[in-house]
């Protein structure tokens, strides 16, 4: 397979990103699907849905609109053995529908707490149990390595709670004709930072590297890198920030001699840009994000004996 197919389908979702966010961003402005503002509400999802309801959960508790936590589907507080911890609405983030941990909870909680589910294949099983269901079936995949639906359930998720992601839309445009440069093709090492809302987007920048590059990613609270994780910074090696930076982060970096990316396009742009480089990097590398090691669409476990 030549370099330039390795990834097709990667490629394909990722550039599609600015038209899917603007269907995404109308589609929630003509809807109110998700839980009302006040309600106290838990997300939960798996892998890059787990990182998108993060995002969520902090930017929907930032704008006022209520308690919101945001769970991995296999560690979620959500049952009888968690006294205090009640919740009233539950939204899952599946692109599949069928992820085993979400399932499960879903077929729990019916009939005691309201579910919603967002969701890229409302033919998923899913269906039969969400109370309520947030058709993104034009943002579903065919790679293994997501992009545009988690991106797109995002700009869902901020749009429903007020916030205007045209910037996004427009700085995401010129992300994905962008080139990548050399010194990103070749780094050692990437690390991620996020503040508020976008320590979730450094996370799933995170994820995504080595999903589809099997490289070595970190990622943290931007706050956070100064106790201890700045040791790994040197020439060679790359500190990417989503969001507002924490005072004197810079000049702290400068003297690393690693590449510090931090600009004012959008966050969720900026992730897009990531998406890029990683589709690239996995290309030189001889690697199918499409097809990545160890990997598959969804998570479907076998039932216990």
């Amino acid at each position: 397979m030549s370099e330039n197919m390795l990834g097709a389908f990667m490629e394909e979702e990722l550039v599609s990103q600015p038209e899917v966010w603007q269907r995404a961003m109308e589609q929630a402005r003509t809807e109110h699907l998700l839980p009302e503002d006040g309600k106290r509400v838990a997300v939960i999802g798996c892998g890059t849905s787990w990182f998108m309801a993060q995002s969520y959960a902090a930017a929907r508790e930032s704008a006022g609109k209520g308690v919101t936590d945001a769970f991995a589907a296999s560690e979620a507080f959500l049952n009888s053995n968690s006294p205090g911890r009640k919740y009233d609405a539950v939204v899952a983030i599946t692109r599949s529908g069928t992820t085993t941990e979400v399932l499960g909870i879903l077929a729990e909680l019916q009939g005691n707490v309201p579910t919603v589910a967002m969701i890229g294949d409302t033919s998923s099983p899913i269906v039969g149990l969400a109370d309520t269901v947030v058709d993104l079936h034009y943002a579903d995949e065919r790679s293994v390595v997501q992009t545009r639906f988690a991106t797109t359930a995002l700009v869902y998720m901020l749009t429903s709670l007020g916030i205007d992601v045209q910037q996004a839309i427009d700085d995401a445009c010129g992300a994905v004709a962008a080139p990548v440069s050399r010194q990103l093709l070749d780094a050692e090492q990437f690390t991620f930072l996020g503040t508020g809302w976008t320590v979730g987007l450094a996370h799933e920048a995170g994820l995504k590297m080595r999903e589809a590059v099997q490289g070595w990613t970190e990622s943290y609270p931007a706050m956070e890198y100064r106790h201890g994780p700045i040791s790994i910074a040197a020439p060679g090696r790359v500190t990417w920030l989503f969001g507002a930076q924490p005072e004197g982060l810079d000049s702290d970096m400068a003297v690393t001699g690693a590449l510090y990316i931090h600009t004012d396009k959008h966050p969720l742009a900026e992730l897009v840009r990531v998406h890029k480089v990683t589709l690239e990097r996995a290309r030189v590398r001889g690697l199918n994000p499409d097809l990545p090691r160890n990997l598959t669409r969804s998570v479907i476990l076998d039932a216990p004996a």
